[in-house]
């Protein structure tokens, strides 16, 4: 399938059959083999998309973002890396790379995230963890369990 009207910088690594749909942003990302990117989708540099993913419409991917094989993720979903985001540093100048720390965030294999789900930085979503839709995840996922709410606590253990 051939995009329209994205943006897919030379510096993507991807993988073996992923789709990509129209208006998309992509740069200095990976994306695992047989994945599929939906419209409206961006993925900054320095985030990894697994083997077998659906990341769906309208969703943000940013830098330090590091998402397992053969996760969903549903309709604008968000992701962030910085606790603490400003414009302006103290001098007053606009922000740039020195003035915010990027935390990491990792999500297991097979975890479904739902849509409107907002996932904070420097936590870890574990193995087979379901999202529920518009959850604000603040903490630690563990393996298996369920969550939902603003924020997010869990519902259930074990798997789906």
């Amino acid at each position: 399938m051939e995009p329209k009207f994205s943006a897919i910088a030379a510096d993507v690594v991807l993988g073996r059959d992923v789709k990509i749909y129209s208006f998309v942003n992509l740069y200095g990302c990976a994306i695992g083999d047989d994945s599929k990117i939906g419209a409206f989708v961006e993925i900054q540099r320095g985030a990894t998309i697994g083997k077998r993913c659906k990341v769906s419409s309208h969703t943000f991917i940013c830098d330090g973002v590091h998402i397992g094989d053969g996760c969903f993720i549903g309709h604008g979903v968000m992701f962030t890396n910085d606790k603490f985001p400003k414009a302006v540093n103290a001098a007053g100048e606009l922000a740039g790379p020195d003035d915010w720390t990027l935390l990491q965030t990792h999500i297991g294999d097979r975890v479904a995230i739902g849509s409107g789900a907002v996932i904070l930085c420097g936590i870890t979503i574990g193995d087979d963890a379901t999202i529920g839709a518009g959850a604000v995840v603040t903490k630690d996922v563990p393996s298996g369990a369920t969550v939902a709410g603003v924020p997010a606590r869990v519902m259930a253990r074990g798997g789906r």
